[in-house]
């Protein structure tokens, strides 16, 4: 069963998509305002988020903002009356996944959920594994509390493990993100992972960048899994 969280002000509005999404086998949290939203984000791990825009306390495009600055990357569906093309730039540029206008199909609601839910939202401005951190924003990567440079190319490697950390990134997947379809014949990518390793895991006492036999790469602390 899916697990998702609903941040909409109108009761009634949210007690009908809850029910109807219950007999969809999806388990439906619901909040009255954005700071209860925001609360509930932080706190449980949910599938999908959809958030209206008009919401006390705080905005749901504030809301989505604030989610995405410290690292959220559940998939959010702004569920919105407002229906110009400037409403829903800023939505995007808030960092929604997706924008359902009011009034809408239930049964497109819950499609729109499925879809969302097997993916995770590659709008996050920060990246986190153990004590190491990635700022989209800022350009910048730090770990214990130690800044890390990297050249472009082992930013997009780096960005590339820890977007599907702790999951294993595959040789070729990696080889696209940095290269295309122009992947050039020699040994580049491991010389780029070994430089990567020098400058992400060497300096500290933990390992997070894995050789994964047969299969590729993964970021991630073995003492915490």
């Amino acid at each position: 069963m899916l697990n998702i969280l609903l941040v909409e002000d109108d009761y009634d509005l949210a007690e009908t998509i809850s029910e109807y999404l219950e007999t969809e086998r999806v388990s439906c949290s619901h909040a009255r305002n954005g700071g209860a939203g925001l609360y509930l984000a932080e706190n449980n791990k949910y599938d999908v988020i959809i958030l209206d825009i008009n919401l006390p306390m705080l905005d749901g495009l504030s809301l989505c903002n604030q989610l995405r600055q410290k690292g959220n990357d559940t998939p959010i569906l702004m569920v919105t009356a407002r229906d110009s093309l400037a409403n829903k730039i800023d939505g995007f540029k808030a960092g929604t996944d997706d924008y359902l206008v009011k009034p809408f199909a239930l049964e497109e609601l819950t499609a729109r959920i499925h879809a969302l839910s097997k993916r995770r939202s590659g709008l996050s401005r920060k990246l986190t594994s153990h004590d190491l951190s990635m700022n989209i924003e800022t350009k910048t990567v730090m770990r214990a509390g130690r800044k890390i440079k990297l050249s472009p190319t082992l930013w997009t490697l780096l960005e590339t493990l820890l977007r599907t950390s702790p999951g294993v990134v595959s040789r070729l997947e990696l080889e696209a993100a940095l290269w295309g379809d122009d992947v050039p014949e020699s040994n580049s990518l491991k010389v780029h992972m070994y430089h990567l390793r020098n400058a992400v895991d060497k300096p500290f006492s933990a390992q997070l960048i894995h050789t994964v036999s047969r299969h590729g790469f993964a970021l991630y602390n073995e003492d915490d899994s």
